[in-house]
């Protein structure tokens, strides 16, 4: 088993949830890899750069994905095209992400995003704020809000999801039978059930693990 892992937007592959599936993959002897999707250029990041990263990352083989938040929307449009991507992970997955993002400003910020063709945004890898150029958002639109893919995913949401709504993914995982989705009493972020993340991880993967499945709050096949 191969392992790549999908950071989320202006984030970096030093994110605690990154680190956390690094070390628990580590300890049963599971590679995992965590691409900078950015390149170390956020100002010029697009989608479709994003998923040059994750294709040279994959390299043509077989590999699980797994993202959070953006990343997971990422991991979503990759295996949606290409069939090596044997299963998904998906953490709070950015599902409508086009769409929600031009919700999240105002038409005027969007009138000044476009003359300026850049604007500041917080870059919590880094821990301060970044500038991102308009082609982001010109280059999203050319994507699908909830991309269609095959392979077998399990889908971890937090309820208290002010970002992207857990009802999201249940709606997805309730039209696709091959989705499983698992909800958790948390937020967008997911950092404080970690642990019993990690049991669903182990049961979906069959990865090796003495710790027994089944402490979510709620599941949705």
């Amino acid at each position: 088993m191969r392992v790549v892992y999908l950071h989320g937007f202006a984030s970096s592959p030093q994110s605690s949830k990154a680190q956390f599936f690094r070390r628990k993959f580590a300890e049963v002897g599971v590679p995992m890899e965590v691409p900078q999707l950015d390149e170390g250029r956020f100002e010029q990041l697009t989608i479709s750069g994003q998923l040059n990263v994750i294709g040279r990352t994959v390299a043509g083989e077989s590999a699980v994905l797994m993202g959070s938040s953006l990343g997971g929307y990422l991991a979503a449009l990759y295996a949606s095209r290409h069939p090596e991507i044997e299963r998904l992970v998906l953490m709070a997955p950015a599902f409508q992400f086009p769409r929600r993002w031009r919700e999240r400003y105002s038409s005027q910020d969007w009138e000044r995003w476009q003359r300026q063709r850049s604007t500041p945004v917080f870059h919590y890898g880094e821990g301060r704020e970044r500038m991102l150029g308009y082609q982001f958002v010109e280059d999203a639109a050319r994507y699908e809000d909830e991309p269609e893919f095959g392979q077998p995913a399990l889908i971890l949401h937090g309820t208290r999801d002010d970002v992207v709504p857990a009802t999201i993914s249940t709606a997805y995982a309730g039209r696709h039978p091959n989705v499983r989705a698992a909800l958790f009493e948390s937020g967008h972020e997911l950092t404080d059930v970690l642990d019993r993340i990690w049991v669903e991880v182990v049961d979906f993967l069959g990865v090796p693990e003495s710790i027994t499945p089944g402490s979510i709050e709620v599941s949705i096949d």
